[in-house]
């Protein structure tokens, strides 16, 4: 789950990590109203949606008076910001962050990230703060520092302190430096973060360490027990879909493809995008309907996949274990009923009940193409929807 900066920082300033000072806005009005209340001589009007590169995609703006505040309020307010991480659909600025100017001397990346290949929470640090970590990454990784971190132990100061030294961070403020990252880790940790993105870190001309932006992600498998940061959840910046599939328990993730899926199991959710790609075919969605699904959850699953206008046919791909394939094949046909389905549509069924399963379908009387294998099935339905 995503959240707002101004929402990030709310957190990070409870973990005594140094945030500037602002007011969220829905209005131009609240805008206004808000840089009043600051009293800064300097505002910074920031959009305020779930991607990053909002500077570049004329996001954030300085505003030098309340007039340019009101300008800038109206401009951004409304705008459908098209940046890296949007797609080129975009996304509605639909509330704005008021902040508080600071006088920057240096910009820096601190980001906290579960590395893979190691199974341990790794901080990461680059004196490049100011353009995303993948270029740097790219094209300098020498100036990309790590330390991972001990699951017993938490970040010690000296892991800190050598990070602050390695990305030079003046010595004056090396103290401050290790109390932001420890802070940073902290909330990292009891919040259930996925990643927590300090870029830019910032040292200012008043000898302050401040987090300029700020990115949390959680993992939603833990917000059963967050339930303050469930409360920060914004409905109007996720796919719908993907919403609606929340309320059923299942795991969806809209792609660019029109080819829906409907599997069991993540893994073989991935191997069956894998093989629809193979066999030249584009998958519109990631599809879970999990191990305990129920012919009613098969029919919500149906009419997720068939709210994209893009799917062109679907692939339902399933191998029962305690997963029952008569359960499935149910759900198949009273769906395509519901629906008056209308493109193509090829079932594997493998598993408990197979053989009830395919008898289900052959007697339904619907157009349903029966495939033996999953390479057979991927083949059927690229072919049928070209």
């Amino acid at each position: 789950m995503n959240i707002h900066e101004y929402q990030g920082k709310e957190i990070l300033r409870k973990y005594g990590v140094e945030v500037p000072n602002g007011k969220v806005a829905f209005t131009v009005e609240e805008a206004v109203e808000a840089a009043k209340q600051l009293g800064s001589d300097v505002c910074v009007v920031k959009a305020q949606i779930h991607a990053g590169g909002r500077g570049k995609a004329g996001g954030v703006k300085v505003a030098k008076n309340l007039d340019e505040v009101r300008t800038y309020a109206t401009e951004i307010l409304g705008k459908t910001l098209v940046t890296h991480q949007t797609g080129p659909e975009g996304k509605e600025v639909k509330r704005l962050l008021i902040e508080e100017g600071c006088d920057i001397k240096k910009e820096y990346y601190v980001g906290l990230v579960l590395d893979r290949a190691t199974s341990r929470v790794t901080l990461m640090a680059s004196e490049e703060g100011g353009t995303e970590i993948e270029e740097v990454a790219e094209k300098t990784p020498e100036k990309i520092f790590k330390e991972e971190i001990d699951p017993v132990l938490g970040l010690m100061p000296y892991q800190a302190r050598r990070i602050a030294f390695n990305i030079n961070i003046p010595h004056n403020l090396i103290n401050q430096a290790v109390k932001f990252m420890i802070g940073l880790y902290n909330a990292y940790i009891e919040k259930d973060c996925s990643i927590a993105e300090i870029n830019p870190l910032v040292v200012t001309g008043d000898g302050k360490v401040m987090a300029l932006d700020a990115k949390l992600n959680f993992d939603s498998n833990a917000l059963y027990r967050q339930k303050d940061i469930l409360e920060y959840r914004d409905l109007e910046e996720e796919d719908p879909k993907e919403i609606e599939a929340s309320k059923y328990d299942l795991s969806y993730v809209s792609l660019d493809g029109n080819i829906g899926c409907m599997v069991n199991g993540a893994g073989l959710a991935m191997s069956t995008m894998d093989i629809i790609n193979h066999y030249g075919g584009e998958p519109a969605n990631f599809l879970d309907v999990g191990g305990g699904a129920t012919a009613e959850k098969v029919t919500e699953a149906f009419k997720i996949i068939l709210s994209d206008p893009n799917v062109k046919g679907i692939f339902v791909n399933i191998f029962g274990g305690i997963m029952k394939c008569d359960v499935i094949a149910t759900g198949v046909v009273e769906a395509a009923k519901q629906l008056s389905l209308e493109v193509p549509l090829v079932v594997r069924l493998e598993g408990t009940n197979v053989d009830l399963g395919k008898q289900i379908l052959r007697e339904s009387g619907l157009n349903i193409v029966p495939a033996e294998s999953m390479a057979d099935g991927a083949q059927k339905i690229v072919t049928l929807v070209k």
